[in-house]
Parts: C-alpha cells; sequence; structure tokens
C-alpha cells in the first residue's frame, strides 16, 4: 500500500505501518538502536573497569548528588510517559493532541538537559575534569554521550513536529513521529542504566 492510497486524509490505525517504506524505516531504525545498544555497552564496560581510576580527584561518593540525579530521572521518565500519550494520539489521528504532547516531551527533555549541564557545571568545580582521572574521562564519554543523544532527540522532534503542523498527518510523516518516540524511549532506557550503574554503585561503592 502506498502514500497515494491515502491522499484522502483516511488514514489506517496504525499508519506508522500502512505503507512498505513506513514498515522499512521500523525495521531498519531497530537494526540502528542495537547497533547503539552495543556502543553504549562498550562505554558502560569502559566505565566499570575505570570507575576506581580516581587519582588526584574526587571519588564518586563525594561528588554524586542523588536528589538532583533523581530529580533529572523522574523528569526523563515521565518524558518518555508523554511520548507514549504522544504515540496514542498518533493512532487515533488527532494531530493536534499528538503535536502537544511531543511539545512536553521536549520541554521535559530541555529540562533534563538544563539540570545536566548544571551537573557537569558544578562537578568541574568541584575539581572533577574531563582529563583529571581515568574514571573522570569515562564519566563524562558515557553520560555525555547520552546527553547528546536526548539533545539530538530534542532536535528531532522539532523537526518533526514542524513538518506534521506543515504537511498535516500523513502515512509519510507517521513514521518519522513513530520512529522518534522510541527513539526517546531508548534514551530513557539506557538513563535508567546509567542512574544504576554509575549514580547508585558510585554511592555504594
Amino acid at each position: 500500500m502506498s502514500a497515494h492510497d491515502h491522499a484522502d486524509g483516511h488514514l489506517p490505525h496504525e499508519p506508522e505501518k500502512a505503507t512498505l517504506e513506513g514498515r522499512n524505516k521500523i525495521t531498519g531504525f531497530w537494526i540502528f538502536l542495537g547497533a547503539e545498544t552495543v556502543l553504549f555497552g562498550t562505554l558502560f564496560s569502559a566505565f566499570l573497569a575505570l570507575r576506581h581510576n580516581i587519582m588526584d580527584g574526587p571519588t564518586a561518593d563525594e561528588l554524586f548528588q542523588l536528589p538532583l540525579v533523581f530529580l533529572a530521572t523522574m523528569i526523563l521518565l515521565t518524558s518518555s510517559l508523554t511520548s507514549v500519550f504522544a504515540v496514542q494520539a498518533l493512532h487515533q489521528h488527532k494531530a493536534k493532541a499528538m503535536i502537544i504532547w511531543l511539545i512536553v516531551t521536549i520541554l521535559l527533555g530541555l529540562g533534563f538537559l538544563g539540570l545536566e549541564i548544571y551537573e557537569f557545571y558544578h562537578y568541574v568545580h568541584e575539581g572533577h575534569g574531563f582529563t583529571t582521572s581515568a574514571f573522570s574521562s569515562s564519566f563524562y564519554t558515557l553520560v555525555g554521550f547520552h546527553g547528546a543523544h536526548v539533545a539530538f532527540g530534542v532536535v528531532w522532534i522539532s523537526l518533526v513536529i514542524g513538518q506534521v503542523m506543515q504537511k498535516g498527518l500523513t502515512v509519510v510523516n507517521a513514521p518519522k513521529v513513530y520512529l522518534s518516540a522510541i527513539y526517546w524511549h531508548f534514551i530513557d532506557v539506557v538513563w535508567v542504566f546509567i542512574f544504576t550503574v554509575v549514580y547508585l554503585m558510585g554511592k555504594v561503592g
């Protein structure tokens, strides 16, 4: 079934899967996420191997402030829920509601990034720079790489919103909405692992 078949505006229940192109995009994206998982797994392994090599820098227990990190975690997990609501609106063909939920997702993502920037600023002033130790280098690489993914997700969702506002909800842009939501869930899941492996393990030793 092609996009032309739905040119009259009558969308199926799952418009992201209505065309062969859309289904291929979804399949290809899952393969991409598999590669991303391997990449993050490598960064986690490097961090676990180096996290006790602090040189003359502060320890994780001295640095990490769990209330701040917990707040950032709750914000990001909430944004995952709002992206679910956006996909539900997509399936109900409610473009306006979908856009609203995506905007909320973006705002929550920006809030998370703001807290992460503040966190990094605080750490640097505590003597925890990127080159302070192997621990600091592996920490900033892992957490910063995730932050870059969040920033990319914010930009991606913003562009998707622009396309929907300009052209309406179609079987062409529906897969983009759906894939951006999957991507957002992925970076949320990665953060749960970061919160556990980096921050909680850093506090308990």
